[in-house]
């Protein structure tokens, strides 16, 4: 992934944030970053005793306003999303003027590779119900492949409650809407991960759904 990023946008800065977690993913980072002679690009974040997808989002988007960058972008780094459409992401941003941009599984174009229906059934009910309730502008709400303009991301007040699982890629699409941010989508192609697995099972789903209907009563 790290590979990719740089191939992709060589001048960008990729942050990996790390859980503490004991598959070595932080040092395999970091020695990415001394062979390669990219020390100043390749950033490590490790997070002591805290856990959840929507918690190490929000903690590298922070670091991002604290360190003044123009853009931010997201992706998974189990070569799900591919860092190809890097560029094409950061393009729309800049030549379409928006305040995000969502790589989107659901508009014309784009495609999900390798899931099994069962994981597709569940991923379209909880991107169509969140996106109906909340009144996204965009068809895919619950994709994490995304460009975002950090000023906009600043200007957000701190939330009372943030959600620290897989609804705080709604959490943040929403706050962001309900602020007049221009939302754009592009298509993309996304891979069932090579190793590993999902951090979308029946709990997450469910503490997902419970979020949205209390980000729908804060409206």
């Amino acid at each position: 992934m790290l590979a990719g990023i740089r191939q992709a946008l060589p001048e960008a800065v990729c942050l990996v944030v790390d859980d503490n977690s004991p598959d070595g993913t932080a040092e395999m980072a970091r020695e990415f970053a001394r062979e390669n002679g990219c020390e100043q690009n390749v950033w490590v974040k490790v997070r002591e005793d805290e856990r959840g997808l929507g918690g190490a989002i929000r903690a590298a988007m922070q670091v991002a306003i604290d360190n003044g960058f123009d853009l931010f972008c997201n992706l998974d780094a189990d070569l799900s999303h591919d860092p190809v459409d890097l560029p094409r992401l950061v393009e729309t941003c800049l030549s379409e003027n928006a305040d995000v941009v969502v790589g989107s599984r659901y508009v014309s174009g784009g495609a999900i590779v390798g899931w099994p229906w069962r994981r597709r059934v569940m991923s379209g009910m909880i991107n169509g119900f969140t996106r109906t309730l909340l009144r996204l502008p965009v068809r895919d709400a619950s994709g994490s492949y995304r460009c975002y303009r950090v000023e906009r991301l600043a200007g957000l007040d701190p939330p009372r409650n943030p959600s620290d699982g897989y609804a705080f890629i709604q959490e943040v699409l929403m706050r962001l809407h309900r602020e007049g941010a221009r939302c754009v989508e592009v298509p993309i192609t996304f891979t069932e991960r090579r190793h590993g697995t999902s951090k979308l099972d029946l709990p997450e789903a469910v503490r997902s759904g419970l979020t949205v209907f209390r980000l729908l009563a804060t409206r």
